[in-house]
């Protein structure tokens, strides 16, 4: 498609089957123009640096256990570093921003990823789907959530906007520059569409179709636009 920029969603054994799809159906809704296609080692198009050379985002969904994850994608992680690092823009949602820190993950964050449900005072405090309340850009949100990171940032490593905090205060969505790019993470599913949360058994937020993956695209696409 003309003047479009490409969007690659992870698809493959490092994601559960419904996180990728969320992810791009929330792309293709974007104001932006993105042309958005899978990517994966069963996908027509592989996670392999002449593929990511012609992209302006790789998003990386939500999934299964982080060890077992990186496991899979360990051999492509220097691809992600030097995309993002070359001007590339990556989102990671739940397992994707567990990914983007570094024990173990990709690297891309100045400072870590670590599990929410066992910070001081979390709500929720099991791994089960659950509604996590977030204040995201000043106003309160319940979102879908499913053991998902909190981004413990270090200011001497670098920049990072918080978009959003948990009720305790931790970061629950950042954004960050890496080299000439930016990295855009949430611990929840703001992408989830109404069913994830009747499927769970869970109440439809009034407001689940106001788009904060809009505002984590936003963020990203601008840094990446301009450095």
């Amino acid at each position: 498609m003309p003047g479009t920029d490409l969007a690659l969603v992870y698809r493959g054994p490092a994601s559960t089957p419904g996180c990728p799809e969320a992810v791009a159906a929330a792309l293709r809704r974007s104001r932006w123009a993105l042309d958005v296609r899978f990517v994966g080692p069963r996908e027509d198009l592989r996670l392999e640096p002449a593929v990511l050379a012609g992209a302006r985002l790789y998003a990386q969904p939500g999934g299964g256990a982080l060890k077992r994850a990186y496991r899979k994608l360990a051999r492509s992680a220097d691809t992600v570093r030097e995309f993002v690092a070359s001007g590339g823009g990556y989102l990671g949602f739940c397992l994707g921003g567990y990914l983007a820190g570094e024990t173990p993950g990709f690297g891309l964050l100045p400072g870590d990823a670590d599990r929410y449900i066992s910070s001081p005072e979390a709500q929720p405090d099991h791994d089960g789907d659950a509604l996590v309340t977030l204040t995201w850009a000043g106003r309160r949100r319940r979102v879908f959530f499913q053991d998902g990171p909190w981004f413990d940032l270090d200011p001497t490593r670098g920049p990072a906007e918080v978009l959003a905090t948990y009720d305790n205060g931790l970061p629950a969505a950042v954004v960050a520059p890496f080299g000439r790019g930016a990295v855009g993470v949430v611990g929840p599913h703001p992408e989830a569409s109404p069913d994830w949360y009747t499927d769970s058994g869970l109440p439809v937020p009034p407001d689940v179709r106001a788009d904060l993956t809009q505002d984590l695209v936003d963020r990203v696409l601008q840094v990446t636009r301009t450095s």
